[in-house]
């Protein structure tokens, strides 16, 4: 009997590391619909699996369901009140509510996108994401409410001395959002020179053709960037 009680243990666990298994490849291969059912059954036999909380979390986000997301984050933060992840994952669907949603409300949530973020960095002083979305927060909130041109040049000069390219990316995207693309054109090739990845080439070769209409720029860009990448 004993045997058996072990047994049937074992099998279950199997199962359910099989299950989670299955339901994370589907999510990785964006089949969010056949995953989704597999996380939910997965948290209602192990409620405390906060991985597959955050999967749920993630695909509600995924479907713009933000009061959803929201749910699934928020217990995720209150349970694991430590985790720099879930406090921007919270801010970020918070902020999306509030961009999206009813305009008078959304006042009384900058705030608390706003805290959110800043508890990511206090958490994980090197959290890169946290620091791109509050720098997006201060660019786009009207100053009366927060909103800052130097707040947000705080955190990407913060960005570069942890990530040198997302640094010098966000530093053109501040110079790219007032329009002073001139200025935003060193930032953007410093950034691609170092990362020579696809983000690097498309900010610098969409600045190139649709913002300073060099045409010629962006098709020499585009010829070297494939030639390299081709080798």
């Amino acid at each position: 009997m004993r045997t058996l009680i072990v047994f049937l243990l074992l099998f279950t666990v199997t199962m359910d590391a099989s299950d989670f298994k299955k339901a994370e490849f589907l999510f990785q291969q964006e089949k969010y619909t056949l995953a989704q059912p597999i996380f939910e059954n997965i948290v209602r036999s192990e409620p405390s699996n906060y991985k597959a909380i955050e999967y749920l979390g993630d695909i509600a986000g995924h479907f713009k369901d933000w009061n959803l997301a929201l749910k699934y984050y928020q217990k995720l933060k209150i349970a694991n009140p430590q985790n720099a992840n879930y406090h921007y994952k919270y801010g970020g669907v918070l902020g999306m509510k509030a961009k999206e949603g009813n305009k008078f409300a959304a006042l009384g949530m900058l705030g608390d996108v706003e805290k959110s973020f800043l508890t990511a960095i206090q958490l994980d002083p090197k959290h890169i994401d946290a620091r791109w979305a509050l720098i997006e927060f201060y660019l786009q909130v009207p100053g009366i409410l927060g909103g800052s041109e130097k707040k947000a040049q705080k955190y990407a000069d913060e960005l570069l001395v942890i990530s040198p390219v997302d640094g010098y990316l966000s530093r053109g995207h501040i110079q790219e959002y007032f329009s002073r693309y001139l200025k935003a054109e060193p930032e953007f090739k410093k950034a691609f020179e170092m990362g020579q990845s696809k983000t690097t080439f498309e900010k610098l070769y969409n600045l190139y053709k649709n913002k300073l209409n060099q045409s010629k720029k962006a098709e020499a860009l585009k010829i070297a960037f494939d030639t390299k990448k081709n080798k």
